[in-house]
């Protein structure tokens, strides 16, 4: 099991540390450019194509298909998970505070790579047999590539690794971190297999129900649990308003010089806080990965650029917005400082903020962000599922994951 481990960790540092940081970052900047900075220059737009539309009555319909809005409730349900709290605080810990600066950057790189990844997935999509639009980037990777041999071979890699990577490991990840937070909440008063059965459970419910219901779901539940979360944060920056100016001062600082937030104690160097920064940002907002493109997909638009517009925001209020406000909770209540790691240094800074309410609060807010982030990303698998095996694989995956 050691040698395992250790392949993996040379594995792990090759791949990540001296090529896949960096080649998506590349891909970012080279995107940014070619389309003319559309995350800048089309900022507004992007926001007013978001929800200009959301309370109006003349809604464009398409059988098998989703709103906008229903697409990015989908997308953000998926990158709005662990990441946003315990991946922040993973980062700050690694990092220190100028991780979030790195974090910020990659993001908006990441909104030039998923801007791209839109527009292929609305204009390479399909239908599965129920109907329904379906695509992503297996279906954009060899229908754009001509069906070569090549393309299908990159496409069924593509299929096979996030089927396995969200759908069944992904999610077991998120559902680990949903019974901990709440055994935690509780006392250990409920044994951890129970939260595991009652996930199993309310999933099922959910996407056995197909696209229809896991948008509905996704419309609902992510607007309430992302604005809920912000309440608080702002809650909490205003209680600790005198920190501001000193916390913003530390994140800048130390996205150039750590040594001079830490002293050199602790050996960062600018290289590593840069890779945690983007690592961390990378994983939350998931630009790149190819995984919301399956969500994007499937909204009715007029022009694909047009959901390419709004997946911008769905990374914006991924990164800049939740993640920042998950950055400030840490930095600002000193829970940093604490000796620990992972959502439970966010879940120390719900507590010095709000004593044992706090606890139970992040508790709660974190089973949301995980809950919606196995719903969404079972979708993703699923539209793989479709592609590599058709209608007759979907039961048995489905079986599958809620075991």
């Amino acid at each position: 099991m050691e040698t395992l481990q250790g392949i993996i960790d040379v594995l792990d540092t090759i791949i990540w540390d001296y090529f896949l940081m960096y080649a998506l970052l590349a891909v970012g900047l080279f995107f940014t450019i070619y389309l003319g900075f559309p995350q800048f220059r089309r900022f507004g737009r992007a926001w007013k194509q978001t929800f200009g539309g959301l309370f109006s009555k003349d809604k464009k319909e398409d059988d098998g298909g989703v709103s906008s809005f229903s697409a990015l409730a989908v997308a953000v349900a998926a990158q709005v998970g662990t990441g946003n709290i315990a991946g922040v605080a993973t980062a700050i810990m690694a990092g220190g505070p100028g991780a979030i600066f790195w974090m910020w950057i990659s993001a908006i790189f990441g909104m030039g790579t998923i801007f791209a990844e839109a527009v292929l997935a609305q204009k390479y999509r399909g239908r599965n047999t129920r109907g329904e639009l379906v695509g992503g980037p297996a279906y954009y990777i060899s229908r754009g590539l001509g069906e070569t041999g090549f393309a299908k071979f990159l496409a069924g890699f593509f299929s096979i690794a996030i089927i396995f990577a969200l759908g069944l490991v992904g999610n077991m990840v998120q559902s680990n971190s949903i019974s901990q937070a709440v055994y935690n909440a509780a006392g250990g008063r409920i044994p951890l297999f129970v939260f595991g059965i009652i996930i199993a459970i309310l999933a099922a419910l959910v996407f056995m129900g197909g696209l229809e219901r896991i948008a509905n779901f996704a419309t609902l539940v992510v607007p309430f649990m992302a604005v809920v979360y912000l309440i608080f944060g702002l809650i909490i920056v205003f209680k600790y308003r005198a920190n501001i100016g000193t916390v913003f001062g530390d994140i800048f600082t130390g996205a150039f010089n750590p040594k001079a937030i830490y002293g050199g104690a602790l050996g960062i160097m600018v290289r590593k806080v840069v890779q945690i920064g983007v690592a961390r940002g990378l994983f939350s907002n998931e630009a790149g990965m190819g995984s919301t493109p399956h969500a994007h997909a499937v909204a009715n638009v007029d022009h694909p650029a047009e959901q390419g517009l709004t997946a911008i925001v769905g990374v914006f209020v991924d990164t800049i917005i939740v993640c920042t406000f998950t950055a400030l909770i840490i930095l600002l209540t000193g829970a940093n400082f604490e000796g620990l790691n992972g959502a439970a240094v966010t879940q120390k800074g719900f507590e010095i903020a709000f004593g044992h309410a706090g606890v139970v609060l992040l508790a709660i807010a974190l089973s949301f962000f995980a809950f919606t982030t196995i719903i969404g990303w079972y979708y993703f698998a699923e539209s793989n599922i479709f592609y590599l095996f058709g209608d007759k694989g979907i039961l048995p995956f489905q079986i599958l994951v809620i075991a």
